[in-house]
């Protein structure tokens, strides 16, 4: 990777301050301490090449993260970090809550329950 950064995680780290104000320093130093590529590859994917398409608006496009990651089960952190992106983005408070009790439907009570507590931390950081 050169000096310099790339367009592509140039235009992913933009698009993560939209999501969180300061999550580019914290994701970047995290990913860049792993290896120097990894913030390109991985954001640049993730934020430059699908999140940031014109064909859902943002705030929909968080509602479904919060939805598929809570069913998941397995990603704590970047559900809750989801979450408050989600109500940054203009979700509600209750909007959260009713895509976790469809989680309760489809994915079971125990990915509920998990999505539970980290929603709580989620509502109260902000």
């Amino acid at each position: 990777m050169s000096a310099s950064p790339s367009d592509r995680r140039t235009r992913a780290l933009a698009l993560l301050e939209r999501l969180e104000s300061g999550a580019p320093e914290r994701v970047a130093k995290n990913l860049d301490d792993f290896h120097s590529e990894a913030a390109e590859i991985l954001l640049g994917f993730a934020f430059t090449d699908v999140v940031a398409r014109e064909g859902i608006p943002l705030k929909t496009r968080e509602m479904l993260t919060v939805a598929m990651l809570a069913a998941m089960g397995t990603a704590p952190g970047q559900l809750e970090f989801h979450m408050r992106a989600a109500l940054n983005t203009g979700a509600s408070h209750d909007e959260i809550v009713e895509i976790v009790l469809q989680v309760a439907v489809y994915a079971g009570i125990p990915a509920a329950m998990n999505a539970i507590t980290t929603a709580k931390s989620a509502f109260t950081s902000r």
